[in-house]
Parts: C-alpha cells; sequence; structure tokens
C-alpha cells in the first residue's frame, strides 16, 4: 500500500493544516466493490486522534508526521473493513428494518444530543446532514452486531491453555525478592539537625525495651505510612529509595534496624517477613492469563474473518 503524502511539517505548535491538502486531499485512497474511500473520509475518521499524537510528539515534528502517517493508514484499513462488513451484510441476506434503526436514532439523540433542535445544530456545525447521521448509525449498528457474530462470540479457554501459557510464560510472572516492610520516619527540619537523630535513638530505645514498633510508628512517624503503623506491606526492592531497600533487604525477620540517618530525616525499619524470589501462582493470575488468551483467539478468528471476506471482495488501493 502506498504511504500518504504530507506537506512538510515545520512546527507542531504553529497552526499549519495537519493533514496534505495538495492534489490528494479528495482523492480516492481504495475501492472496495463499487465503493470508493476518500482521503477526506480516511481524514474524517482519523481526526480524533490528531489531538492526542500533537500533544505527544509537540517537540518531535518528525515523529509526529509518521505517527500521524501510520495512524491514517491504518484509518484506512478500518474503513477498507467496515465496507467489506457492509458488502457482506448486504450479499449474505441479513436485513435490518428501517423502524430498528429509527429506534437507534432517537435512542442516539436522547443520550447525547437531548433534542432533535440540538442535534440539527450540531450536524449543521459538522457539515453533515441528518441522512447522513442515521446512515452512520445504521452502519456502526451493522459492523458491531457482523463482529459480534463473527469475532466475539463466546471463546471457551480450557484449563490446559490456561495451564501450558503459564508454564510457557514463566518470566511474566516472576516477582523479585520480597519483604513485609514497617518503617518510622522523622522529618528533619535541616540536613545538620541532630535533634531528631536523638529522637529517632530514643524510638529505637523504647522498641528494643518492649514498645511495639507499629504503635511507635503511629504515635512518632511522619511518613505516609503513619496510620497504618508504618507498614508498607510486601514490597520488593525497587519500591522504597535506594538507601531504604539496602538497609530492608539485609535485615532478617524481625529485626529492626539501627538509626538510617538520612539528609532529609531518620528511617527506623522492621522486615516483618521475606520471600525470595518466585512466580505468582497460577491461581493469582488465571483470570489475567484468561483474558489474553481470549484477547488472541479474538484477534485471530477477526484475522481469519476478513481475510475471507478479502478474498470475496474487490479491493485496490491507490
Amino acid at each position: 500500500m502506498k504511504l500518504f503524502r504530507f506537506i512538510p511539517v515545520l512546527a507542531v505548535a504553529v497552526c499549519v493544516p495537519v493533514f496534505a491538502r495538495a492534489e490528494v486531499a479528495d482523492g480516492v485512497k481504495a475501492v472496495v466493490n463499487d465503493h470508493a474511500i476518500t482521503f477526506a473520509e480516511v481524514e474524517e475518521y482519523t481526526r480524533p486522534a490528531v489531538d492526542s499524537l500533537r500533544r505527544q510528539y509537540a517537540a518531535q515534528p518528525d515523529v509526529f508526521q509518521q505517527k500521524l502517517n501510520e495512524a491514517l493508514n491504518d484509518s484506512l484499513e478500518q474503513l477498507v473493513e467496515r465496507q467489506l462488513i457492509l458488502h457482506s451484510f448486504d450479499t449474505e441476506g441479513y436485513k435490518l428494518p428501517d423502524s430498528v434503526v429509527d429506534q437507534m436514532v432517537q435512542e442516539r439523540i436522547r443520550e447525547r444530543f437531548g433534542d432533535r433542535v440540538t442535534l440539527m445544530k450540531t450536524l449543521q456545525s459538522q457539515g453533515l446532514t441528518f441522512d447522513q447521521f442515521r446512515k452512520q448509525i445504521r452502519e456502526q449498528y451493522i459492523e458491531s452486531a457482523l463482529r459480534n457474530q463473527n469475532v466475539q462470540r463466546e471463546i471457551i479457554i480450557s484449563p490446559y491453555k490456561v495451564e501450558s501459557y503459564y508454564t510457557a510464560n514463566q518470566d511474566k510472572f516472576k516477582l523479585e525478592d520480597q519483604v513485609k516492610l514497617r518503617t518510622i520516619f522523622l522529618s528533619k527540619p535541616a540536613p545538620d539537625d541532630t535533634n531528631t537523630v536523638k529522637l529517632a535513638r530514643e524510638i529505637q530505645a523504647k522498641i528494643k525495651d518492649g514498645a511495639v514498633f507499629a504503635d511507635m510508628a503511629r504515635t512518632y512517624s511522619q511518613g505516609s505510612q503513619q496510620s497504618q503503623g508504618g507498614d508498607w506491606g510486601w514490597i520488593e526492592r525497587s519500591v522504597p529509595r535506594k538507601e531504604l531497600a539496602g538497609v530492608a533487604f539485609a535485615l532478617a525477620p524481625g529485626q529492626v534496624s539501627e538509626v538510617l540517618d538520612l539528609p532529609d530525616g531518620c528511617y527506623l525499619v522492621l522486615v516483618e517477613d521475606r520471600k525470595p524470589a518466585h512466580a505468582k501462582p497460577l491461581a493469582d493470575v488465571r483470570g489475567e492469563i484468561e483474558k489474553t488468551l481470549r484477547v488472541q483467539q479474538q484477534s485471530r478468528l477477526q484475522k481469519q474473518w476478513i481475510d475471507g471476506l478479502k478474498k470475496k471482495t474487490f479491493i485496490r488501493y491507490f
């Protein structure tokens, strides 16, 4: 397929046309059976994605142009697929009564516009007629209904498939070494403050004398976990700051650290338990795997269905 042609983009932030408007602006990009898909249709279909791309690549005009080109080609393929589906609807004996379409139109007006007057003003601002609006709703319904029938139908994911995927993709479910962590954090008013270190050592002494670490955290800690008794839950080494992780992962279960004196404050650390690196149990990820396999199967069904429609329909790209 030929790529779209564009006017060079000098600066995304400047008000320049997003889409090329040269001689191809109203040209035909593809023909499906007897229906022509124009550049203007592709442009309009792509428009919702343009603002997002512009924001994301505002400082990278060349990348923006590349991503826009990809979006336009993807839109063209989606419009081709829509025409394949509509052609299939017409040739395979399906019927959609006008009364059903009228009902859908009324529902859409109520849901999105409130009343017909607002709808007509909106359509006028977009350069659309009511008949075009009604046609869009009809075609969207037909496309959705046939996709549901041919692609989104119920797919059975067997336990064997789930277990096989789990075994073959262990790296996706690996967890690093973990500790069940509690901390007490005391903020320093200045990096050279010594009173905070003194208070931290007093708290440490109370804990050694039998005070409960969680109670001390609720009383003294200024960390975000104060109300939970300093509880971080189960965490991996990558979660806390580097200095804190170094101390935490060197402690044995049940051990309280010495005072960790840092420029912004002091920490006391308690490791309640440890877990070595391991894979998540199958029971914990079964739902995630089933969803992945279902999406993969639907993707295969979609390609198989669309490829079959292409074989039965004349398509030409320009």
